[in-house]
């Protein structure tokens, strides 16, 4: 029997701009500047009769619906193969929280069964097939720091290894949906002011830059829809070692970058002291440390 595992990092989103105009599907155009962390759900591929999914712990939805699912049924399609196939995934990233977690397991299959019907993980077909699932896919099929434009699934450049202590923090309440946050968006979101210091300073290796030019023009709305996200943000910023803080994504999550990793294990320990769901971690620089 053929056993595939590959590990699937989250990300944070160091810039994201969302543009007011869509595309013909309905998505807004979006300059998105992610890079990945070592917050990983484990996703198995092993031969089946026929084309199973699993989640651990469940999905609130049938797997039908899920991102992986549909991965591995529309890449079959695209390559002429049967998706016989088990995939198992075990979930450690949450939920609801701009971290691209379901966007993470889809590319992970896709890496997997890329791998396993003998071709590129980054073949124009795999790639359409990326696109199709949802917007965030693309970029983890080969996760390393980069700016995507189109819908955030079009790669535009990646940058030199990226590393850094990183802390997680979720809040006990509920955010809203991405489309809620999308919604909320085309009533009352600004312009994005655009990436290019962050680019240059990423370019460079230069940490300190990266923190002064974080930038999220969804986190207000993001911050609306769920006002404790915007208390833990707020929080991050005020901590000992903390160089900058933000929302990921359409939110729940804030994210902190940090001096070093004591200073990360220690806000950390703060923010689960006080009910948050914490994690100290770090980004990864290379697409290698991922897999």
């Amino acid at each position: 029997m053929r056993v595939t595992a590959v590990s699937a990092p989250c990300k944070v989103n160091l810039y994201l701009g969302v543009h007011h105009e869509t595309d013909d599907r309905g998505y807004h155009r979006v300059d998105s500047l992610m890079v990945p962390v070592a917050l990983f759900d484990d996703v198995v591929v092993e031969d089946a009769p026929e084309l199973s999914v699993s989640f651990s712990p469940a999905l609130s939805i049938p797997v039908e619906k899920s991102g992986v699912w549909r991965a591995a049924t529309m890449l079959a399609e695209a390559l002429g193969e049967k998706p016989d196939v088990r995939v198992s995934v075990t979930r450690r990233i949450p939920g609801s929280a701009g971290l691209g977690g379901s966007s993470a397991d889809a590319g992970a299959a896709l890496r997997a069964l890329a791998a396993r019907w003998g071709v590129d993980a980054l073949d124009p077909r795999v790639v359409d097939v990326a696109r199709r699932v949802g917007a965030d896919v693309a970029f983890f099929l080969d996760p390393r720091p980069a700016l995507l434009g189109g819908a955030g699934d079009v790669l535009e450049r990646t940058f030199p290894g990226f590393e850094a202590p990183l802390v997680l923090v979720m809040p006990r309440a509920e955010g809203g949906s991405t489309p809620a946050a999308y919604a909320e968006f085309d009533r009352s979101g600004a312009e994005p002011a655009g990436c290019d210091a962050l680019c240059r300073a990423l370019e460079a290796g230069d940490r300190a830059g990266v923190a002064a030019s974080l930038a999220n023009n969804l986190a207000p709305v993001a911050c609306a829809l769920c006002p404790e996200a915007g208390e833990v943000e707020t929080w991050l910023r005020e901590r000992p070692g903390v160089l900058a803080a933000q929302v990921t994504g359409s939110g729940t999550c804030s994210f902190a970058l940090c001096e070093g990793p004591e200073a990360a294990d220690a806000v950390a320990a703060e923010a689960a002291s006080r009910g948050w769901r914490a994690w100290s971690t770090k980004t990864l620089g290379s697409a290698s440390k991922v897999c």
